[in-house]
């Protein structure tokens, strides 16, 4: 995954509080559940030093969300007295958790949070259609096409009078109204960079569309036979499946890319010391690292330049010059320095007992 949107988060100095809650209501007392699971997160908070006014930010984030029940699952992280990012989830997260530590705890966050990838949802029918499309940062825009010819749109029944005219007229303007909603189509995927297109609607308006769209868009199409519109949850169901296949794809390209590379002992590279050093190179494309064990719980020290990594406070001095030194978990640190250098990242799913090799494909050798 793209990693930019976290550069603002990472502007504050630190330290950082980092919350996982879980907002579930599935009890009669459910709202009294959630306000004790968020006490435990509190006082968790509290006993690992976190400043006063970084935990009434949190707080009143929280205990909004709690008010307004808009969500099951929430992460925040705060720092300097203030909510510098919130995020609700669609599902409690895995391990509700809090941490006041030097760097902001994002691997669970990012693995819930999973690929985002840009797409798109259609419905036409013969008179135009709507447009629904969501960018990689998670921007909507809703597009309404109306045709801009209207009549006639249906054909005339056998033996009435002129009836072969009326049908070619029909024809023609269902053709003129898919040519306009193809358009907007072409524009509205150009414009978000959809990588899936879901499209559903009238059976002879969705031919008459996709003989239209440009070949960029069509390779990402995937017809829904339903007439109904962009909010329909059978839509919605349809699109997450085709966006779980595509981050299951992606996953899988870049650890057999990374397997394969590193076999040949080329652009790739595997544990924490070797990544370090690619980090300080400017060398890590990818990053990959296994949700369950990101770093066999090692850490690593930090300065004030993300690249500015070792193993040993000492080192850091040596290497950099660094007297503002800070130690915390291997994988906090090594993202924040792969999203400061404009690499990805890849959450590797557990696989039972069997954990995956920490790496990292390189963007050329040293």
């Amino acid at each position: 995954m793209e990693l930019s949107f976290l550069k603002t988060l990472y502007r504050h100095p630190g330290p950082y509080a980092s919350v996982y809650a879980d907002l579930t209501r599935t009890t009669e007392d459910a709202a009294k559940a959630v306000e004790l699971r968020w006490r435990a997160l509190r006082t968790d908070l509290e006993e690992q030093g976190t400043p006063a006014d970084t935990l009434r930010a949190i707080e009143a984030t929280v205990e909004d969300e709690i008010a307004q029940r808009r969500s099951e699952g929430l992460v925040v992280f705060a720092a300097d007295g203030e909510v510098v990012h919130a995020e609700r989830l669609p599902a409690p997260p895995r391990t509700p958790h809090a941490r006041f530590a030097p760097l902001p705890h994002v691997l669970p966050y990012l693995a819930e949070r999973g690929e985002r990838f840009p797409h798109m949802v259609a419905v036409v029918d013969r008179r135009g259609g709507e447009i629904d499309c969501v960018t990689a940062d998670g921007r909507h825009e809703h597009i309404e096409v109306d045709g801009d010819e209207e009549y006639p749109i249906r054909k005339t029944k056998a033996g009435d009078w002129n009836q072969s005219r009326f049908q070619r007229s029909s024809e023609n303007v269902w053709k003129l109204n898919a040519k306009k909603v193809a358009h907007e189509i072409d524009r509205a995927a150009d414009r978000c960079g959809a990588q899936a297109v879901v499209i559903a609607g009238d059976t002879r308006a969705r031919t008459a569309v996709l003989e239209e769209v440009s070949e960029a868009v069509l390779e990402h199409v995937v017809e829904l036979d339903r007439n109904t519109d962009v909010h329909d949850p059978e839509l919605e169901a349809e699109l997450n499946r085709i966006l779980k296949l595509k981050t299951a794809e992606r996953v899988m390209t870049v650890a057999e890319r990374f397997d394969r590379e590193l076999a040949n002992g080329k652009r790739a590279v595997s544990g924490i010391p070797a990544i370090v050093e690619a980090v300080r190179n400017g060398q890590v494309e990818t990053l990959l690292l296994d949700e369950e064990d990101p770093g066999s719980g090692e850490s690593l020290w930090f300065g004030p330049d993300p690249v500015q990594l070792a193993s040993s406070p000492e080192e850091l001095r040596t290497e950099f010059g660094v007297t503002d030194v800070h130690e915390d978990r291997a994988d906090a640190a090594l993202v924040r320095a792969v999203a400061a250098t404009d690499g990805e990242l890849v959450v590797l799913p557990s696989d039972g007992d069997a954990h995956h090799e920490i790496g990292a494909v390189l963007r050329f050798t040293a």
